[in-house]
């Protein structure tokens, strides 16, 4: 299985940016696929989450309102539309993947058996 992430940049604050992950390598598509990210310095967290129908997501707080999840199940593929970007937001994200078939715990690292390999953001200020 491979996660392949794409769509990070430098982009000013206030401004906006589209990350894709495709994932490859399973006959069927992940049931739950998810977005983290890590900071400089800090440990790796949980951004947003989406469930194989695209109807349940769960977002971070920090991340509410400003960014949105989304897939593409016939191109296995989940995007994370980010807007009103903040300095805040600059770090490596990273996409997660997951084919048991339960939507469950989606903010923990361990609930994902795949990753892959970051995008860095950097907004800058």
């Amino acid at each position: 299985v491979q996660l392949q992430a794409s769509g990070g940049g430098l982009v000013q604050a206030g401004g906006s940016l589209r990350l894709s992950c495709t994932a490859s390598g399973r006959t069927f598509t992940p049931y739950m696929m998810g977005w983290f990210r890590q900071a400089p310095g800090k440990e790796r967290e949980f951004v947003a989450a989406c469930g194989r129908g695209n109807v349940s997501r769960t977002y971070a707080d920090s991340v509410k309102g400003r960014f949105t999840i989304s897939r593409d199940n016939a191109q296995n593929t989940v995007y994370l539309h980010m807007n009103s970007l903040k300095p805040e937001d600059t770090a490596v994200y990273y996409c997660a993947a997951d084919w048991t078939l339960t939507y469950s715990n989606p903010w923990a690292k361990s609930r994902y058996d795949y990753w892959g390999q970051g995008t860095l953001v950097t907004v800058s200020s």
